[in-house]
């Protein structure tokens, strides 16, 4: 192989993690999976409010070790492309679930307790 070939082969793409970085994302994952089922699993004393909002920050916390260790979005290069198509996907994914929820918020709203009932008894459950 010539120095040249040598130089690209060897070359480290900085968009790409390391073998550190990927193990540390990892292990951070884990640790914070471990601890929310820990938390469900080990009430103690601490109410379901409390346990609800501890829990949503240990996802956002990991959705964020996520983004970081894994998909790389703080070492893209200047365009950013990754950045974007992150928060186009944010956008659908947020007009689906919130689009989801109006509209079944909307249904359950048009539906008199006499239609709520007969449905209900058609799909086999009931009151």
């Amino acid at each position: 192989m010539s120095k040249t070939n040598q130089a690209i082969v060897s070359k480290h793409d900085p968009e790409h993690g390391t073998l550190r970085s990927y193990v540390t994302g990892f292990v951070t994952s884990i640790v914070l999976t471990v601890s929310a089922y820990l938390l469900v699993v080990n009430r103690g004393n601490a109410t379901t409010g409390l346990i609800v909002k501890i829990i949503v920050a240990l996802a956002l916390i990991q959705f964020i070790v996520q983004l970081f260790f894994f998909l790389h979005l703080g070492k893209e290069t200047k365009p950013r492309w990754k950045l974007f198509v992150f928060f186009f996907m944010i956008l659908v994914v947020l007009i689906l679930v919130f689009g989801s929820l109006w509209i079944m918020n909307n249904l359950n709203y048009r539906m008199t307790p006499s239609q709520q009932f007969n449905y209900m008894n058609d799909q086999g459950g009931g009151f």
